[in-house]
């Protein structure tokens, strides 16, 4: 984890801890776009309690599942079956299919959309569609959701303390966020892969931050570190691994990273079950929320890399991309 620093959030409460967090992680965002964070807060009952719920779902027969099966492709929520997603798309990378399933929810059960935002704000807040069992999922989701949307907020405050700005610098843009929970499983590899296939290919997130939660099983999560070469990143107990998305890098005009990362495959030769889970929350900010290149992060001289981008088209763009590249190639 040498290259993944560990940072306790536990003294971010308090005065100079709480800047000596904000510094460490700003350290770790220039260096990699990734570190894990302990003492983060988020009360056990809303992680079991959706990481069970998580579980039992994708141990339902295949019928159940698709029973909530995404109604279209351009429609973000709902279940996403074996093979059924390529995440390298999203870089214009062309990959056999990822060896994943998932499900997928987002803000229409935690707030509505506005009305400034028009017909196309209608695809952040698609409608959920929520399965009849497990008992207690719909529910045990929204828990986490709420826990994990709140340290979202928490760990953008450090953020603007570690780039010189004002604690509630960020606030303003996360009124109405867009943010999306997503649950992943990748079964037991009864088959070799084809060339190129992973469990999930090389992909960039697209929105501010992500907030992981996995567990340590083989075949796992590796991040492309500055030397160009792939490091794992382990799970440690109690934590959640923390990376940033391509809007926090425009934000700080690529003074921070948003980096290559993906899931790889089990060895072949791995003892006993390689099933593994995670779940992932996408933070992103408000559907009309403009990014624009932080001025604390322009050198005297310089001018911003990339053009003002709205967060809701720019997410809508790159999930529409993959939808397009997959269903060209076939």
């Amino acid at each position: 984890m040498s290259l993944v620093p560990v940072i306790d959030l536990a003294r971010a409460d308090r005065g100079e801890g709480r800047i000596a967090a904000a510094r460490e992680i700003a350290a770790a965002c220039e260096r990699i776009g990734f570190f894990a964070i302990t003492g983060h807060g988020v009360p056990e009952p809303a992680v079991t309690g959706a990481w069970g719920a998580a579980r039992d779902f994708f141990s339902l027969p295949e019928p159940a599942k698709l029973a909530v099966a995404r109604p279209a492709p351009e429609h973000p929520y709902g279940y996403i079956p074996y093979r059924g997603e390529t995440l390298s798309y999203s870089l214009g990378d062309a990959r056999p299919p990822d060896l994943k399933e998932s499900y997928s929810l987002g803000p229409a059960d935690i707030s509505s959309a506005p009305e400034s935002g028009g017909e196309e704000a209608a695809f952040a807040w698609a409608r959920n569609i929520w399965p009849h069992e497990p008992a207690g999922f719909r529910t045990a989701l929204l828990a986490y959701y709420r826990a994990l949307d709140a340290l979202a907020l928490r760990l953008m405050r450090l953020f603007a303390l570690g780039l010189d700005l004002p604690g509630e610098y960020f606030a303003p843009y996360f009124g109405r966020a867009i943010s999306a929970l997503r649950i992943l499983n990748y079964p037991d590899q009864a088959e070799a892969p084809l060339p190129g296939q992973l469990r999930a290919g090389p992909h960039t997130d697209y929105g501010s931050l992500t907030i992981l939660l996995q567990e340590q099983a083989p075949g796992g999560l590796e991040v492309r570190g500055p030397d160009g070469r792939w490091h794992a990143v382990s799970a440690v107990p109690g934590s959640f691994v923390i990376n940033l998305g391509d809007l926090m890098a425009r934000w700080t005009n690529d003074r921070w990273r948003s980096t290559l990362h993906r899931v790889v495959n089990p060895p072949r030769d791995a003892s006993g079950s390689t099933r593994r889970q995670s779940m992932a929350f996408f933070h992103q900010p408000d559907w009309d929320a403009e990014i624009v290149c932080i001025p604390t992060c322009l050198r005297p001289g310089e001018r911003p890399k990339y053009p003002p981008v709205l967060s809701g088209p720019h997410l809508a763009a790159k999930f529409h991309a993959t939808v397009k590249a997959k269903a060209a190639a076939g």
